[in-house]
């Protein structure tokens, strides 16, 4: 998608709190227009609104203090906009804030010296009607609780315009406005009308846009466009089948489902946070950041520095972009055997009968192959640059024979394989005592300090399966596909075994257990 086509379906601003709380308008938007006569609503598959005193007191605080400290601007926050129809804006994202600003708006409207900033036409602002918060008695809870605080709060200000005056004209919000409901970044922790669940990395897109307050309306449109452009298919997958996974696995827990409960694994540290640990993580990330964008590189002759790793928390705001779009390349350049694009699985054998239609259809195989790209996905995130050299790549295809070996262990010893077994083979506890090299290699790759400890780890825990432990047809063990397509249902000699031939693709996965003598037969 190109600048002008996402531009077309998005239109970003900024709006100014009494522009439009009080005059409806967006002033401020990327294409140059301005948008008048703005009437919010709040859906019905909208969340109730469940701000607390506490929220409230934190949001004034924040403000006065923007105020003392004479900021010249400052962002309180991103409100995403479905445009409807004619004049109509479901607030897709932002509800809680919208609320809380129309009841200050409202509390200080009720004050005789403050109605001069309000149009007479607006005397029952805000129109609570129309937000239809008197639909859920929770709402009408937190309103009335959170209103009396406002209410006892402005008394400070009662002798001070300035205050309000800030408020209105320096207190600001990033609005994006859409007229697609699906690219309104689905709707942050609720559900859609039509109660299906919503995309979890689409709640995490926007948690981190809304971290990016502080950045300006053109850095945002190029940050969703890096989104944009990944397929929202793979991207999805990416983070429900691959990273949380990979994340509860390395942990040594079984994965569940990636949801609102566990969807804190990727919102990470935001630039609040100043705990030590925080810091860390935050300075580790600016460092790579200043040294990728210097000179230093070329006058060292040094590779770009990796700002991202998997066992790491996640920078909140724009960095989430950025480690999304950095996994996202990487598991592709994994899936993608061809020889000459990318730098990590390049025509390599055993992957090329692994996508083979018999190895690659059904549950069973679904679920092998995930893990074992997983593994492959968390070695290349420790231990590889972004450009290996030779010997990075050898250890790398020495480590892909291991992470063979171990995933399809699991597949050559069932006849079925669901989630279930997969999440007991990996976590070491299989249902069956004889299940061979049943062990966690996610924690053991996390937990190997280089690829040579790592390597001779795997060497003393994967086992050879004897070939009654093998569910699988062995009696083709070496049948192959020649160059022209043509299927060979001959056998090899064995003497040729470990000849490897480009061109041949064995049709059996189990042919590489042979290889690598990791199946022993009968007559041996």
């Amino acid at each position: 998608m190109n600048e002008q086509e996402l531009d077309h379906k998005l239109r970003l601003g900024i709006a100014k709190i009494e522009d439009l709380f009080i005059n409806n308008k967006l002033s401020e938007v990327n294409d140059g227009g301005v948008l008048e006569n703005i009437n919010l609503i709040i859906p019905d598959y909208q969340r109730p609104y469940k701000w607390t005193v506490g929220n409230v007191i934190r949001l004034l605080d924040d403000i006065e203090e923007a105020w003392k400290n004479d900021r010249r601007n400052y962002r309180v926050g991103t409100l995403i906009l479905h445009h409807e129809e004619d004049n109509i804006y479901n607030i897709v994202d932002g509800q809680q804030r919208t609320v809380t600003f129309s009841l200050i708006l409202k509390a200080f409207y009720n004050v005789e010296m403050f109605k001069g900033y309000f149009p007479i036409e607006n005397n029952n602002f805000p129109n609570f009607k129309q937000l239809q918060l008197e639909r859920n008695s929770f709402n009408i809870s937190n309103v009335i609780n959170n209103f009396r605080e406002i209410e006892r709060r402005i008394k400070r200000f009662n002798d001070n315009h300035d205050f309000l005056n800030y408020l209105l004209k320096n207190c600001e919000m990033v609005v994006v406005i859409t007229k697609e409901l699906s690219e309104a970044f689905q709707f942050f922790d609720s559900q859609n009308s039509r109660g299906k669940k919503l995309y979890p990395h689409d709640l995490l897109k926007a948690y981190h846009l809304r971290e990016m307050n502080n950045y300006e309306v053109s850095e945002i449109i190029k940050t969703v466009k890096i989104w944009e452009d990944m397929d929202q298919k793979d991207l999805s997958k990416l983070f429900q089948e691959y990273l949380y996974r990979l994340k509860e696995w390395m942990n040594g827990n079984k994965s569940s489902e990636l949801d609102e409960k566990n969807l804190y694994m990727f919102k990470g540290v935001t630039a609040k946070d100043t705990y030590p640990y925080s810091q860390f993580y935050k300075a580790a990330y600016s460092y790579a950041d200043i040294v990728n964008h210097s000179p230093l590189q070329m006058v060292m002759g040094i590779q770009k520095l990796c700002q991202f790793q998997l066992n790491t928390p996640i920078i909140a705001g724009k960095p989430f972009f950025e480690y999304s779009k950095h996994y996202y390349e990487i598991l592709k350049d994994i899936q993608d055997n061809d020889k000459y694009e990318g730098y990590f699985i390049n025509d390599n054998e055993i992957v090329k009968t692994l996508d083979l239609n018999e190895n690659s259809k059904g549950t069973g195989n679904t679920i092998t192959r995930l893990i074992f790209d997983t593994a492959i996905l968390l070695y290349v995130d420790r231990f590889c640059p972004e450009v290996p050299s030779r010997a990075d790549t050898a250890m790398l295809d020495q480590f892909v024979i291991f992470a063979f070996i171990w995933a399809y262990s699991m597949r050559a010893q069932y006849f079925n394989v669901g989630w279930l077994v997969a999440q007991n083979y990996i976590m070491g506890t299989p249902a069956k005592d004889n299940i061979v090299n049943s062990f966690n290699i996610f924690k053991l790759i996390n937990d190997s300090e280089s690829p040579n400890i790592l390597i001779n780890r795997l060497s003393e825990r994967l086992k050879p399966l004897n070939i009654d432990q093998v569910k699988n047809n062995t009696k083709k063990i070496n049948y192959y596909i020649d160059e022209n397509g043509k299927e060979h249902d001959e056998e090899l000699q064995s003497d040729n075994k470990n000849v490897v031939n480009k061109n041949v693709v064995f049709i059996n996965y189990l042919h590489y257990f042979v290889v690598n003598n990791y199946l022993i037969c009968k007559d041996k």
